[in-house]
């Protein structure tokens, strides 16, 4: 589900955004509080849970994928496709390659570290932005944590950055894991399940926009 206002239609969490918080709403963003500050939800349920994906999943918006359905939408996604098949086929950028490189080949790593292996400048900040939704999206990496950066001194500052791993690594392998159950189902049959199980909670849920929910 999506992690936030703006659900365009299907559902979400919060009916309003960060800055349409009525007076009387118990959340306070932005507050580092645990128990009420969405912003540390995510972290929250990574730290605290192993069945549970969040990333930009939805209208390239921030929202959660239990492990349950995760091999679905991976599935209406992907449609069976590795990585090397897409980009062989030109349907990913050279951008979200050049990410997803150096991702794939250090398990897990914060943004900005990302961005400087990933030889992006100040100047590449859109196209590098841009690319790390992309791949977000189509669910070839997810957040795994966040960490905060370190100055030369080693002295932490600056807000924690979000830690990025692929999808693989984030699940683990098996023959009853996530990515082998995503192997074994057609991408049409994928949609339908999720189709069923949102509008069976929410009937009022817009056809279109259900399929652009499922589909990235």
């Amino acid at each position: 589900m999506a992690g936030g206002g703006n659900n365009d239609g299907v559902f979400c969490l919060l009916d309003y955004g960060w800055d349409e918080a009525p007076p009387d709403c118990p959340i306070r963003w932005f507050s580092g509080d645990p128990e009420l500050d969405p912003w540390e939800w995510r972290v929250r349920v990574l730290d605290e849970r192993d069945d549970v994906a969040y990333s930009k999943l939805f209208f390239r918006k921030t929202g959660y994928i239990t492990k349950e359905w995760y091999p679905y939408f991976l599935a209406a996604r992907r449609g069976g496709y590795a990585f090397a098949d897409e980009y062989g086929d030109g349907t990913v950028s050279q951008y979200a390659k050049r990410i997803y490189d150096v991702v794939a080949g250090h398990g897990g790593l914060p943004v900005h570290d990302i961005k400087r292996r990933a030889g992006f400048s100040g100047k590449d900040k859109s196209k590098f932005e841009g690319a790390l939704v992309e791949l977000q999206m189509r669910m070839y990496i997810t957040v795994c944590g966040r960490m905060q950066k370190l100055s030369r001194k080693g002295a932490l500052y600056s807000w924690p950055s979000s830690v990025y791993c692929t999808a693989e690594h984030f699940w683990g392998d098996g023959a009853d894991g996530v990515i082998a159950k995503a192997s074994r189902v057609g991408a049409a049959e994928a949609e339908q399940k999720i189709t069923d199980r949102i509008l069976e909670l929410n009937p009022f849920a817009d056809r279109h926009k259900i399929a652009k929910f499922i589909r990235g």
